[in-house]
């Protein structure tokens, strides 16, 4: 069948519809006939925005992704609570589509955050981070939320207790202790860990410069 002179629909709406076919029967359910059913076309209509099904995906992947806006944060000082606030504000994006964790996997493509890269360089710029810290920052962070976050998608919700699931209190004592104690719930541990590796950054920063200085302090007095 030929494809239309003319566009029936837009980009966006198909990408809209792929994500509520994928949110609602699961990604297992979703192809181009079932997209253009969903959309009330034909499928060669589909082919003057997209070339197949995986450049649709990629779209997904690229819609849900970035629907996380930058926070609204002045550079300074507290710098780290901006990419707590980024990774959370991601999370809460891919987390309202679970069904379709699979396809970030498969198909974020890294130059996808260029934009905001460049962004958040400029603010730990702004706020004073030494530049040879930008890019273990921005990498880490890019592993750390989207290596938990999809992890997280493709589970089931956890509760406090049920963090780690089918404890045995008899054969894993100590885990089952843990897990009781624990008042953290899946949400508050991700963003404790995204805050705890900035930090961590910085505490490694602190202890190097320290450890040169006595380095420093003795050439000097050599001089």
């Amino acid at each position: 069948m030929a494809r239309p002179s003319k566009p029936l629909i837009s980009r966006a709406a198909a990408v809209a519809a792929s994500i509520e076919i994928i949110d609602s029967e699961g990604l297992d359910a979703f192809s181009l006939p079932r997209l253009a059913k969903h959309i009330g076309v034909r499928a060669p209509s589909l082919y003057h925005h997209f070339s197949d099904k995986s450049e649709i995906l990629e779209a997904v992947a690229r819609q849900i992704a970035g629907a996380g806006n930058l926070p609204r944060r002045k550079p300074g000082p507290d710098w780290p609570e901006f990419f707590v606030t980024l990774s959370m504000n991601l999370r809460r994006s891919i987390l309202k589509h679970r069904n379709a964790a699979p396809i970030l996997l498969q198909y974020l493509p890294r130059d996808l955050l260029i934009g905001t890269y460049e962004d958040t360089a400029r603010f730990l710029e702004e706020s004073g981070v030494p530049a040879h810290l930008h890019v273990q920052i921005l990498d880490g962070m890019e592993r750390l939320t989207l290596g938990a976050v999809l992890t997280e998608a493709m589970r089931k919700p956890s509760t406090k207790s049920t963090i780690f699931p089918n404890v045995d209190p008899e054969s894993q004592p100590l885990l089952s202790k843990a897990l009781a104690a624990n008042e953290m719930t899946s949400r508050q541990l991700f963003e404790e860990m995204i805050r705890s590796f900035l930090h961590g950054v910085v505490r490694n920063e602190s202890i190097a410069i320290t450890e040169a200085a006595p380095s420093d302090n003795a050439r000097v007095s050599a001089n």
